[in-house]
């Protein structure tokens, strides 16, 4: 029976937390306007957005921990450096929603470590991507940001494509923490202007559309 009272309020706690979202982003915090300079991507799946940052030098040198890791970094034929923080077990599962299991769910929602993963794009036009210019002072706080996130070694995992990796980071993962959550640290962190909790990727999106 106490299961099932909680069968029947999990509808409403995930609507609330969907609620939520949207008016964490819709509540700025304070930062400054975006720049001209630097133009980065976010690309995104259903559940989950991540950065994709050009394959410029600065770039290249600030995440020189993914080479030692084994990604090409250095390869002329790389545009785009995708960077992603997640739930350990969670993001590190399987590259396929259908097969992930409920443990990794469960902790995930609960807490978990958290890895980056790194990998590297070529050249590519997706409108779906969100586009975002940054001066250069925001680019290089936020390369600083998310190179600080690195927190130990490679992790032992086969990745999901021939080029990527995952590393051990800093920080747990967990309901109010999501990997959307982080999309909005390391934007702050670079001094934007952005929703003060963003949950999931619409709330990212609004953050965007509203504060950028």
């Amino acid at each position: 029976m106490r299961y099932l009272r909680w069968l029947l309020l999990l509808p409403g706690a995930v609507a609330v937390w969907l609620m939520a979202g949207l008016l964490g982003a819709a509540i700025p915090v304070a930062g400054e306007p975006p720049g001209e300079e630097v133009e980065i991507g976010l690309v995104g799946t259903a559940i989950h957005y991540d950065f994709l940052l050009p394959a410029t030098p600065e770039t290249r040198a600030a995440l020189g921990f993914a080479r030692r890791a084994g990604v090409p970094l250095d390869d002329p034929a790389v545009a785009w450096i995708l960077v992603g923080w997640g739930a350990h077990d969670f993001y590190t599962s399987t590259g396929r929603y259908a097969d992930i299991g409920a443990g990794p769910v469960l902790r995930a929602i609960t807490g978990d470590g958290s890895v980056l993963r790194i990998d590297v794009w070529p050249a590519f036009d997706d409108p779906a991507t969100l586009r975002l210019r940054l001066s250069g002072a925001q680019y290089e706080r936020l390369l600083a940001a998310i190179a600080g996130m690195q927190g130990g070694p490679v992790l032992d995992h086969p990745g999901f494509t021939r080029t990527d990796a995952f590393v051990a980071a800093h920080g747990r993962f967990h309901l109010l923490r999501t990997c959307n959550v982080w999309i909005g640290e390391m934007l702050r962190a670079a001094g934007l202007r952005f929703g003060a909790w963003t949950p999931t990727p619409q709330a990212v999106r609004l953050s965007v559309s509203l504060h950028l």
